[in-house]
């Protein structure tokens, strides 16, 4: 029965499939059962044979989670090459679609804890997203496509954009059991803002890459 009502939960998310026997044959389905072995491996300090089954997953599905990585019922995975890292949590009834990276960071210096997001309850990640360093994304909210986020996001927010923001959304959008790809389709944003938005995040890139050549250069000097 608890295969039947997780096949039953996808159903409600993507009305694509006619059948059950259907969604047995998507790559979702298998990464997260795969996963399922390889995290009950991993609990044993079976890390090595937890790899072996991650790297079969991923060749077989093009969705990489790390056996670590911690995750609730009826999770989600819409379409492939998506990657979930080690420290990473995940609530229950969570959805992502395809090409979500939900990373890590380094605060602690190369040491070990907490470096990837944690899902909480029904989260939906759109196509695409970043979702990025030991921050939570609270319970039903909504990541848009292609946005990049970096800090806590408020239980409910939809957030979209570089980096990601929260937005206003139509009452009729709002109040939607469940929004496919995280991204209120029909909601009006500014277009000047949104440009602003990506100057920004370019003007970001280009200073990082200055300071990485200032240092190889300063490297090279002292060598």
């Amino acid at each position: 029965m608890g295969l039947l009502a997780y096949l039953d939960s996808v159903k409600q998310r993507d009305p694509a499939p006619r059948s059950r026997w259907e969604i047995l044959t998507y790559p979702g389905v298998w990464a997260l059962g795969l996963h399922r072995v390889a995290h009950m491996l991993f609990r044993g300090r079976f890390f090595f044979a937890a790899r072996l089954v991650n790297h079969f997953s991923r060749f077989l599905t093009a969705i990489d989670i790390h056996p670590g990585a911690r995750i609730g019922r009826n999770f989600f995975i819409d379409h492939g090459f998506v990657v979930i890292g080690e420290t990473a949590e995940i609530g229950d009834e969570v959805t992502i679609y395809q090409c979500v990276t939900l990373g890590g960071t380094d605060p602690a210096g190369g040491m070990g804890g907490k470096r990837h997001p944690t899902l909480l309850d029904g989260a939906i990640v759109g196509s695409g997203a970043q979702v990025l360093g030991p921050i939570t994304v609270g319970a039903k909210a909504r990541i848009g496509a292609n946005a990049v986020v970096t800090r806590d996001v408020p239980e409910g927010a939809t957030m979209v954009g570089i980096p990601a923001k929260p937005v206003v959304m139509a009452a009729e959008d709002y109040v939607k059991p469940f929004l496919p790809y995280g991204t209120p389709c029909a909601q009006k944003f500014d277009p000047e803002t949104q440009k602003l938005e990506l100057l920004r995040c370019e003007i970001e890139v280009l200073k990082s890459r200055l300071d990485e050549l200032t240092r190889e250069e300063t490297h090279r000097k002292a060598g």
